[in-house]
């Protein structure tokens, strides 16, 4: 239990910072308008690109037998993947209903 409490303590900072990252993301995103939330997100899921490549760097410096980051590295290659391929049909799906139909 010392162990955790010395863990808190020596990264409060970073721990406060965190929180109110929290916060202020609920803030910005209830405010965007509901009409520009689906362009906003489908660009945002595409952004996970950078968590596919810090999870493969994760998992190629893990040492053999570190299970669990291993695991935890393919867990975020294949839900980082999920995302952007998710971003990018939702950008086509958004996109598909600008075109002009032809008769």
């Amino acid at each position: 239990m010392d162990n955790i409490f010395n863990w808190i303590a020596e990264n409060q900072q970073m721990i406060y910072i965190v929180v109110l990252m929290v916060f202020l993301g609920i803030e910005v995103i209830g405010r965007v308008p509901s009409v520009l939330h689906t362009p906003l997100m489908s660009g945002a899921n595409a952004i996970h690109g950078v968590v596919i490549i810090g999870a493969i760097i994760v998992m190629g410096k893990a040492e053999p037998g570190n299970y669990l980051a291993l695991i935890l590295g393919f867990l975020a290659v294949v839900l980082g993947t999920l995302n952007v391929v998710g971003g990018f049909v939702v950008t086509d799906r958004m996109l598909e209903m600008f075109k002009k139909k032809k008769s």
